[in-house]
Formats: structure tokens, C-alpha cells, sequence
């Protein structure tokens, strides 16, 4: 069975929903246990409910699309190679946000189709805010009953204008701030969960942000297809593009979440100058 991009995009959509309502029951109750991976990253009784939902909801509505999760074993990628599309999952990105009680964390679904993101669907419970998108069709943002069409913000002089930085509340500003451009004047918008902060700027909120240290594929795969279709784009603090399905590892590289493209972000990312 073929479905559309359109059909897997409602699909999607619905899978997050469902599995965001009940993420949102068991943080209003507490009623969920937290554990440590191998990696020593967190992850919670929530995280498994969430995986298992989303799951059952593909497997039945898209049973011919393999699904990659965080929450499963990762295939060899001689198996896996062969995909030409894909469920991609995070069943709770911000899983630290979670546990902290922050509210900032958000069911991520992306489907990648020859390597590249095509579906977004990122859900924010404690916001009440969907948003998603799907190649060349734009991204939209839908709070209560209204969806709108989001955009990065356009800056009025994109070589002098205030940069709003989206920052992690859990990871240190100093690592960030030494590999940015002291030829800049930045403000800070703190937030939880990779996804979200990418979501910021794609609707506008923010303008940057920059990830160091361990995420996986999952973690900037819906992103990227929202931050595309928003005018902004997702690449390696180098400025490599980001790979889905290609690699042995599914780990990503440190990467950026850019805003508005005619700044010249190379100018202002020093990744590399910083050891």
C-alpha cells in the first residue's frame, strides 16, 4: 500500500498527538521511572510508553516503512541501506526537561525518503503546540483550533542586527559563546529539548542554535524538515550537510540550527577555531 506524502503526514501528525496526550498524562501524574542507558543518557518509563504507541500506530497504518527509533536496536547498516524511506522516531526529545519538570520536551516523527527528510512532526504537549511540515509544502504551527504557515525571521540589516540565541538550560553558555563571533551582539532564549529549539526558529522566536555533544539522527531529523521548509537550514557546526541512513553510526556530529540565510553564519560560527 503507497500512501501519499500528504496521507503520511496526517498520520504522523495523529501518531504524535496520541502519544504526546498520554507523555502529558504521566508527567501531570509522576507516575513514571527513570533509568540510565549504556550511554549514560536518560530515559524514562514515559520515553518506552511514548516508543510503543508510535510504533503500534505505523506498523498498523504504514506496515510496508521500517521504523527507526532511539528507543530500539539500530539495524547493521547493511540491512538498513537498502530503505529507500523511512520512519525516523524520538519518542520524547528533552527526556533531561522531562524528568526536571520543565515542560520542555516533544514526540519528534520525521520520514526520510532517499536519505532525506521529507515529513516533520514535532509536538509539544505542555505547549499545546504541533508543528510540521513536508518538503516543499512549507511548515505550520498549530496551537488550539488556528495553524498557521511559520518562517524564520527576517532580519531588517543581516550584518548587524541583534542575534537571538536559543540556549540549553542544562548544557554550558561558555562552550557555546567561545565559538561564536565576538563581532556580534547576541540575546538569550533558554529552552529545553533540541527540537524545540530548532521549532523556535523556525517560527521565528530565535535565530541559532548550537548542539555539542552526543545527539543521534532522530534528534534532527523532523527538525530539519521544518527548519528547510521555514527558510532556515540544519548543518554540522563545520558546515557539512547532515546524513540520515548512510552511516555504520547513527550518532550526529555537532551541529547548527541557522535562521534567517542571508547572515552570514560562516562568519559568526568559530567552531573550529575553538580545540
Amino acid at each position: 500500500m503507497h500512501h501519499s506524502i500528504a496521507e503520511l503526514l496526517e498520520i504522523a501528525k495523529d501518531a504524535a498527538f496520541i502519544a504526546g496526550q498520554e507523555v502529558l498524562d504521566i508527567y501531570d501524574k509522576g507516575t513514571f521511572e527513570a533509568y540510565q542507558k549504556e550511554d549514560e543518557s536518560p530515559v524514562t518509563s514515559a520515553d518506552y510508553r511514548a516508543n510503543d504507541i508510535i510504533m503500534k500506530i505505523l506498523k498498523e497504518q504504514t506496515p510496508d516503512i521500517p521504523v527507526m527509533s532511539e528507543e530500539t536496536e539500530q539495524l547493521p547498516l547493511a540491512e538498513r541501506e537498502k530503505w529507500t524511506r523511512y520512519w525516523l522516531i524520538d519518542p520524547i526529545d528533552g527526556t533531561q526537561e522531562f524528568i526536571a519538570r520543565s515542560g520542555d520536551f516533544a514526540v519528534n516523527i520525521a520520514l526520510i525518503e532517499h536519505n532525506i527528510p521529507v515529513i516533520g512532526v514535532i509536538y509539544w504537549p505542555a505547549g499545546e503546540t504541533l508543528y510540521f511540515a513536508s518538503k516543499s509544502q512549507g511548515a505550520y504551527k498549530r496551537c488550539n483550533v488556528e495553524t498557521k504557515k511559520i518562517t524564520v525571521r527576517e532580519f531588517k540589516v543581516p550584518s548587524e542586527d541583534v542575534i537571538m540565541i536559543a540556549i540549553s538550560r542544562r548544557q554550558s553558555r561558555e562552550k557555546v559563546f567561545e565559538r561564536m563571533s565576538q563581532k556580534r551582539v547576541y540575546q538569550t532564549l533558554p529552552a529545553g529539548s533540541c527540537s524545540l529549539k530548532a521549532c523556535f526558529i523556525a517560527e521565528g522566536k530565535a535565530d541559532v542554535f548550537m548542539r555539542l555533544g552526543v545527539t543521534g539522527e532522530w534528534d534532527t531529523g523532523a527538525s530539519q524538515c521544518i527548519i528547510n521548509e521555514a527558510g532556515g537550514r540544519i548543518v554540522a557546526a563545520t558546515f557539512d550537510e547532515l546524513s540520515y541512513n548512510q552511516r555504520e553510526s547513527v550518532q550526529n556530529p555537532d551541529f547548527v540550527v541557522l535562521g534567517d540565510q542571508r547572515v552570514n553564519w560562516e562568519g559568526i560560527i568559530r567552531y573550529t577555531e575553538v580545540k
